[in-house]
């Protein structure tokens, strides 16, 4: 029987330019239609439920929260799944759940017997659905390209991302415009079979597994708990993503408003702003392998995130008019490439130094934090914008955003000088991680954080 690290890592025969790679531009292409077409559902599904079927605030509210649910509850047992079960099965079933629960949206309207209440149920089974698809997709990464390619792959998944959910909201704005809300969901249903097909069709071989008789699932979650928790960078760098993910959802809660109402910037000037700030977010990705060569991961990331909480300084100080709205596309550009480099950059060094039978359970952890911190951020945001006002909210949203800076500081990652190498993985393909695995942490990470080794 092979081991992980023999099934789950292309062979010295694998290309190495990642444009070579079929099974990685397969990947890349399904999941770039999948972004795409969720950014049109997330342009569509407003548009219906307030012009079609005159839903009130607290009902969209409601929909939104619906919709961010699935995420929260769900996340760590999609993780353990997708360390139990075939990944790429997984995620053709989520695309196709999804896919059949968005049709019955423009089917039901067709017949004119479309419903608030169905709209929310499509919203739960659409989360519910993409929550296993991306515990998936996500850890299948590793699998298809070798270890040292890690970083370059997911810098051009950041990048492609980013152009792709742009262009998907585009898509869904002209496809509304055009179809109306309820037909332009269709366009997304159209993705999830991209998705399928493209998935459907990659060769490589996944890590192999044995069966998990008699083990529940509660028990291979706490392992993926108890395995993010003992090793201080993945540690390190969940809580990093976590209250990043809070602090920016307070931001975001506000971020339209503001700009909108107290700025009085006109829709198409914000809708220019959000296209300069994607373009932010690719370029950060796509920059992040150099940068990390050139200044090390740990020096990278700490800029980044220390770069960050100053870009909101010209939102704060900003006053309606063309010169601050150039300057809010400049800055917006600037946090979201620094958002791109660090972001890849940390995923890329989580999954490089996660053993092959717990990279599900290592993202779903991360995904869970995440998940749980937007829609209490959310709240937050909304009672204090309330009381307090939305500058006010927002001055506190960018002061929170110096806490994964200050976490980072000091960690020892904020030292590291190259991408650590892989761990040690487990003897067999049938074992399973237990409390002594890692046998130690600062055994598998051969190099040290000031470049020597250990």
């Amino acid at each position: 029987m092979s081991s992980p690290v023999d099934s789950a890592v292309p062979s010295p025969a694998s290309p190495a330019s990642l444009w070579r790679h079929r099974d990685f531009r397969r990947y890349l292409t399904g999941q770039t239609a999948s972004v795409a077409g969720s950014s049109v559902t997330s342009m569509a599904i407003p548009v219906l439920a307030v012009l079609e079927l005159h839903a009130t605030t607290g009902q969209v509210a409601l929909l939104a929260f619906l919709g961010q649910l699935p995420q929260a509850l769900l996340a760590l047992h999609a993780g353990a799944l997708g360390d139990r079960h075939s990944k790429r099965r997984l995620m053709i079933f989520g695309d196709l759940a999804a896919a059949t629960a968005l049709a019955t949206i423009p089917v039901a309207a067709a017949l004119d017997t479309l419903t608030l209440p169905q709209l929310m149920v499509v919203a739960v089974v659409q989360g519910a659905a993409g929550v296993l698809h991306d515990a998936a997709a996500i850890s299948l990464l590793p699998s298809l390209v070798e270890r040292s390619l890690i970083q370059k792959s997911n810098s051009r998944v950041g990048a492609l991302f980013a152009v792709a959910a742009t262009g998907g909201s585009s898509l869904g704005a002209a496809l509304t415009a055009l179809l109306g809300p309820a037909r332009a969901l269709l366009g997304d249903v159209l993705s999830f079979l991209i998705s399928v097909w493209c998935t459907a069709r990659i060769e490589s071989r996944e890590p192999s597994r044995t069966p998990a008789e008699g083990r529940r699932l509660r028990a291979e979650i706490a392992e993926g708990l108890k395995y993010v928790h003992r090793d201080h960078r993945l540690r390190t760098l969940t809580l990093v993503n976590a209250t990043t993910a809070f602090a920016l959802a307070m931001l975001n809660t506000l971020w339209a408003l503001y700009l909108l109402r107290v700025l009085e910037m006109a829709p198409s000037a914000f809708g220019a702003v959000l296209g300069v700030g994607a373009l932010g977010a690719a370029a950060g990705a796509l920059s992040a392998p150099a940068l990390a060569r050139r200044f090390g991961p740990g020096p990278m990331m700490l800029t980044a995130l220390g770069l960050t909480p100053l870009t909101q300084i010209p939102l704060l100080l900003a006053s309606p008019g063309l010169e601050w709205q150039v300057t809010i596309g400049a800055v917006l550009f600037l946090q979201l490439a620094c958002a791109g480099a660090a972001g890849t950059t940390q995923r890329s060094i989580r999954q490089i130094i996660t053993v092959s039978i717990m990279q599900a359970r290592m993202q779903a952890v991360s995904t869970w934090l995440t998940s749980g911190a937007r829609p209490v951020a959310a709240l937050l945001a909304g009672g204090f914008g309330t009381w307090a006002g939305v500058r006010p909210t927002l001055i506190g949203g960018a002061v929170l955003l110096v806490v994964p800076f200050a976490v980072l500081l000091s960690s020892p990652l904020r030292g590291l000088r190259h991408m650590p190498d892989p761990p040690l993985e487990p003897a067999g393909a049938d074992v399973v991680p237990g409390p002594g695995w890692p046998p130690s942490t600062d055994i598998c990470q051969n190099k040290s954080l000031d470049g020597g080794a250990t």
